[in-house]
């Protein structure tokens, strides 16, 4: 029950991401109901997709979690360690400088460290079926976000070093935040420490 929820959530939450790269398919949609109706429904159906992977996974876990191999125990450090720059790309997403420059897209690229550190750490069937999929969905993103003809909108400015300052030092408090608040008390996992 708890995976069939979680996958239900895994189509709603990339489905609707997917459809934001077939631009034609966006532009028709837009066209039905206007704008503002299509970020309402494309909101609600993301976070019904969160709200279904979150109340899954945790499901599935309580139920007995299915054990496909047992990861070494060195690799829940190797995913402590790059988890610190998955939260520095999180926060140079929106601190925009020469690290923003410099990847293109942080965020995407934190998905994709973030969603490589769990599949190596994680050798069960829901972990590979939830991270394994949003390692999926950021690449073809990635991919998309080449191939697109459209800009996307104005362009965004960009700052210079205070603003990688500024990410870095969101990152590494976002970092220890998620490793000492959030995994333990809401995934039920410790990360330091374990």
């Amino acid at each position: 029950m708890g995976l069939a929820l979680m996958i239900l959530g895994l189509v709603l939450f990339i489905g609707i991401h997917v459809v934001t790269t077939r631009r034609e398919l966006r532009a028709r949609l837009i066209g039905i109901g206007g704008e503002a109706v299509y970020k309402i429904g494309y909101a609600v159906l993301a976070i019904a997709g969160i709200l279904l992977i979150g109340y899954g996974f945790g499901t599935y876990r309580a139920d007995g979690m299915i054990d496909l191999w047992h990861p070494p125990r060195w690799t829940r450090h190797v995913a402590e360690a790059l988890m610190l720059p998955v939260a520095i790309l999180l926060a140079a997403a929106y601190s925009r400088g020469r690290i923003y420059r410099a990847v293109k897209h942080p965020m995407l690229t934190a998905v994709k460290l973030w969603a490589t550190a769990h599949l190596i750490a994680n050798g069960d069937l829901g972990s590979i079926i939830l991270f394994g999929s949003l390692l999926a969905w950021a690449v073809y993103d990635r991919i998309s976000l080449k191939r697109r003809s459209d800009a996307g909108g104005p362009p965004i400015p960009v700052g210079g070093p205070k603003n990688d300052i500024i990410a870095v030092v969101a990152g590494i408090v976002l970092y220890l935040a998620l490793g000492f608040l959030f995994h333990p008390y809401v995934i039920g996992v410790p990360v330091f420490g374990a």
